[in-house]
């Protein structure tokens, strides 16, 4: 007989191993010499009887007689219970909790969407050329495309029509209204909030290039995209800090980012000082007025509606009370020095 051994005699060694057979008076047991079968002479009586008396001998253990089993208490069996932990669970609640974010995602969208309208319209610009064939747009000293505006920041602050005054101005009610959303009910809310409203600043600002300013190479606003990105997080912690350190310190970051650190104006004057601290007083009413709306009536107080659907004042615009405050005297001015007679 061969040495070798195919894959069905594996499969029936297998087999006697987990189960011992028996035929007429030989026991088939496993050769060390890997021959499949070999008959092995037949036990005496007594033999057999320790064999099967031994119970490594047998694959399943023996049971009591029934008379012994009357008294034993078998409990039923108990019935599966559900549990918070089963599969079928964790799925419902995944599947529960995407549900939610998606529902959330498209109504912080629509809600973003307008939350910008309303931030950049303050700064809002158009350029009369850029619908014209072969018309010239004008440009300011620095080289920047010169639009036509009539908003407040224009017209009282005296600040050019461009696309980087724009933006700046956008950028500061941005981070008006991110303020407020910092106090929403969850920090994921408020990252989906916050992302939108940035996405929404992104598409109006590369629309403004390909329609305003004839940028038509991608390449070119994606750079540019990318610049702006930087801006807005210089942007955030500059504001913060001067949220926190004092109107000084504001004052500083507003000067920075509207007035470009120019300490002249377009006129070639010197700056007013008073516009900046204008724009202070003006961030320091907004955000306490935003502070006392529910969150769920912010989108139309800040576009100018009442709940009820009426036309009501916007949020964003100056008042005789950032003005006056504008024109108060510090005591430290007015009031004389200590020790001065």
């Amino acid at each position: 007989m061969s040495s070798k051994i195919t894959g069905t005699q594996c499969s029936e060694l297998l087999r006697l191993a987990l189960k011992p057979q028996t035929s007429k008076g030989a026991y088939y047991t496993l050769s060390p010499s890997h021959n499949p079968f070999i008959a092995a002479p037949a036990a005496s009586r007594t033999a057999r009887r320790a064999a099967h008396l031994r119970p490594s001998c047998r694959r399943y253990t023996s049971t009591s007689s029934p008379q012994n089993n009357k008294s034993r208490n078998i409990p039923p069996p108990k019935a599966p219970q559900s549990t918070s932990t089963s599969p079928i669970n964790n799925i419902a609640q995944t599947l529960q909790s995407r549900a939610s974010r998606t529902t959330e995602t498209y109504i912080a969208y629509g809600a973003t969407k307008k939350l910008f309208e309303a931030c950049q319209l303050p700064a809002d610009y158009t350029v009369p050329q850029a619908s014209e064939a072969g018309a010239e747009v004008p440009k300011t000293a620095n080289g920047e495309d010169l639009g036509v505006a009539e908003g407040t920041w224009y017209k009282e602050l005296g600040l050019l029509p461009t696309f980087s005054t724009w933006s700046q101005i956008t950028f500061l009610h941005m981070y008006l209204i991110t303020v407020r959303l910092r106090t929403l009910p969850s920090q994921e809310s408020f990252r989906t909030y916050s992302r939108h409203l940035l996405d929404n600043f992104s598409h109006n600002a590369e629309h403004r290039m390909t329609v305003l300013h004839g940028i038509s190479m991608r390449g070119v606003r994606n750079r540019y995209l990318k610049d702006l990105f930087i801006q807005w997080r210089g942007v955030l912690a500059a504001y913060d800090q001067g949220l926190v350190s004092g109107d000084a310190v504001l004052g500083a970051a507003v000067w920075r980012n509207i007035w470009k650190a120019e300490h002249t104006d377009p006129n070639g004057g010197e700056i007013d000082w008073e516009k900046v601290a204008l724009v202070v007083a003006y961030m320091r009413r907004v955000m306490a007025e935003l502070g006392r709306i529910d969150e769920f009536d912010l989108v139309t107080a800040v576009g100018g509606l009442q709940r009820d659907g009426t036309t009501a004042k916007s949020l964003f615009r100056f008042t005789e009370q950032d003005r006056r405050l504008v024109g108060l005297k510090s005591r430290g001015v007015v009031e004389p020095v200590v020790g001065e007679k």
